[in-house]
């Protein structure tokens, strides 16, 4: 859509921690005078705000599913995108209209055109992901949503989206994550998620392990929020169909069990559904179960363990599964997933992180499954995460997995689709949702030439 390239060239002047991570860049002050100059759109709308390590996305599209199911108009703000910058800011399942796109972008430029440099709180400049957040406020305000569903970019203490005050908070499972940011234990992690707890404000809590919990449970008791810890009250069967997993879930806030076939695969969706069932429970209790089922049923986020049957130009490959796991938890779900939607299967495997990641111990996860993926192809994730070429290759021969590297990632996706048509396997591309929107990328490109596969520069172990 025209309005959201000029969006994104608007905002490419800003500082973008997501191609630039650095330290000492979060702070509230920046976003709360830029909501306060364009009127506080952050409160035209009611909302449900979200943080966590994993799972976050999925529960943010499920709940946006059952507040449209129940027949609001609901927006949704996500991160990354994985192929389209529409996904960030929607309806859930579709974009807004393009008009609503461009007079949220109006409105974004010329109130942006106004600021000096000596307005900003302490003299900072504005970042990137403040300006995406604050145009996803003004987009909801333009198409007059009556709802929209936040989830945070990292942490949740200082993330831009912490200004608003929604009707209920939910924080999914916590790992080990972005530590050179969040701290180095999971109470120091759980402290910054932690951070979306407001006052007299509910939180659905997954389940967490130890010290985490400790520290969720004494902040909402400080910030006297009711906690609903979710394991305490629903309980949650998932089993993996062909299609998508089918859920069944058990609570006393439901007036029945709710049952629902997903559209996305993954033991793992069980929680993540009941998380999206109580939250909207907690904020609207008189939500019927038929609406919950429908909106659970209805949501979908792209590489989320996305199966692409036969892929167009690639007509040996049996299936693509594209999917955006990115610490050693999430990959081995992934792994998992895999084994049950394709029993007996085994895959060609292509793989990159970003530099911040646990690459060893990522390493080591498919180090376990032995004789599972081949050939295994190792790269980078696009053009925007920085990565650690040397340290992945080095990590992937430590655990004695046997690869190919290419640097050049646009070669490196065609010569694993390539190598799994030749060997009519299915191929598995996962670490990175940069390197999942690359796949995708090339696969919309199919009818033009992609970069041919050359040697690759390292082979290893």
């Amino acid at each position: 859509m025209r309005a959201l390239r000029d969006v994104e060239r608007l905002l490419d002047a800003y500082l973008n921690f997501e191609k630039l991570p650095q330290k000492n860049m979060f702070w509230l002050d920046t976003m709360s005078f830029l909501c306060e100059r364009f009127g506080n759109p952050q409160g035209a709308f009611r909302s449900i705000h979200i943080a966590g390590s994993k799972g976050k996305g999925s529960v943010a599209a499920m709940i946006q599913g059952i507040l449209a199911a129940l027949g609001f108009k609901a927006g949704l703000y996500t991160s990354p995108h994985v192929s389209d910058f529409s996904e960030r800011i929607s309806l859930g399942n579709a974009p807004f209209a393009e008009s609503v796109y461009r007079a949220a972008f109006r409105e974004l430029a010329a109130g942006l055109g106004k600021i000096t440099p000596a307005d900003l709180p302490g003299g900072r400049e504005i970042t990137w992901f403040e300006g995406v957040t604050l145009y996803a406020f003004l987009t909801f305000r333009a198409a007059r949503c009556e709802w929209a569903v936040l989830e945070t970019g990292l942490g949740g203490r200082l993330d831009a989206t912490n200004v608003a005050s929604p009707e209920a908070a939910v924080i999914t499972v916590i790992e080990r994550e972005h530590t050179e940011f969040l701290g180095n234990t999971l109470a120091e992690i759980a402290g910054e998620k932690a951070g979306i707890i407001k006052g007299d404000t509910p939180v659905v809590l997954a389940a967490q392990e130890g010290e985490a919990l400790g520290v969720f449970r004494e902040r909402a008791a400080e910030r006297r929020a009711p906690l609903l810890y979710a394991p305490d009250l629903c309980s949650w069967e998932c089993s993996e169909g062909p299609l998508g997993a089918e859920i069944r879930l058990a609570s006393p806030l439901f007036a029945r069990p709710v049952s629902a076939r997903l559209r996305m695969h993954g033991a793992f969706q069980g929680e993540n559904a009941a998380l999206a069932a109580l939250a909207v429970k907690t904020a609207l209790p008189q939500a019927g179960e038929d609406a919950i089922e429908q909106g659970l049923a209805s949501a979908f986020l792209p590489a989320r363990f996305q199966v692409i049957e036969r892929p167009q130009g690639f007509p040996h490959i049996p299936a693509l599964v594209v999917d955006g796991a990115h610490t050693p938890r999430s990959v081995s779900h992934t792994i998992n997933t895999f084994r049950a939607v394709f029993p007996g299967k085994g895959a060609a495997l292509l793989f990159a992180c970003a530099q911040d990641k646990e690459a060893e111990e990522i390493a080591r996860v498919f180090s376990a499954q032995a004789g599972l993926f081949s050939p295994v192809t190792l790269t980078v994730p696009g053009a925007v995460k920085k990565a650690d070429p040397d340290r992945l290759c080095a990590a992937f021969s430590g655990a004695g997995v046997s690869f190919t590297f290419d640097g050049d990632y646009g070669r490196a996706v065609t010569g694993a689709l390539l190598r799994a048509d030749e060997a009519r396997s299915p191929l598995l591309v996962t670490g990175s949702f940069y390197l999942a929107g690359e796949v995708l990328k090339a696969l919309q490109a199919r009818g033009r030439t992609l970069p041919r596969p050359g040697g690759c520069g390292i082979v290893g172990p």
